[in-house]
């Protein structure tokens, strides 16, 4: 019993502090989310589920903690989203610039707005989470630029969202280098 308390005691601790740390992430006095704490946290809660607590007392406080885990990674979860997807008023404002449905000219070493703009149009295009994150999706079009380039000896490349036949579709296309 002791021991189960004392467990329930540390994933108190340890879900406190990842709050904390997620902040310090947000603020930016952390270089990367803390994602090993997290882990840690949810393999906790799969030790104390598994085991057979009998107090009612302390039942309910593994699930009041485990319900405050899932809600700080929810709303992490969507702060992280946001902030790879470039949400927010200078962001937003930055991609303003670029029009994906006329198309974006990327070249060698592609602008981060110019990415950002296609992946933000892309995700309300299609009404959907994304397939892909702002880091896959950005080297995923650094990959088709080259393959491009290499193909038909061009400078740049135009992408744009299309739609077609009720779909969504990333288009690309060669432009000269004159």
């Amino acid at each position: 019993m002791l021991e189960a308390e004392e467990a329930i005691d540390r994933l108190d601790r340890d879900i406190r502090r990842l709050k904390i740390d997620f902040e310090r992430f947000f603020n930016g006095n952390l270089k990367v989310p803390p994602e090993l704490l997290r882990q840690s946290i949810s393999t906790q809660i799969q030790e104390l589920r598994s085991r057979h607590i009998r107090t009612f007392a302390l039942r309910f406080r593994v699930n009041n903690l485990e319900a405050r885990f899932h809600i700080f990674s929810v709303f992490f979860a969507r702060r992280l989203r946001a902030m790879e997807w470039g949400a927010g008023g200078a962001a937003s404002s930055a991609t303003a610039g670029f029009d994906p449905r006329e198309g974006v000219i990327l070249g060698e070493n592609p602008e981060p707005e110019a990415v950002r703009a296609l992946y933000r149009e892309l995700c309300r295009a299609r009404q959907a989470a994304p397939a892909a994150d702002f880091t896959q999706f950005q080297a995923y079009l650094a990959k088709r630029v080259a393959q491009i380039r290499s193909k038909t000896g061009c400078s740049h490349v135009r992408f744009r969202i299309a739609s077609e036949g009720g779909r969504v579709k990333l288009k690309a296309k060669p432009v000269s280098s004159s």
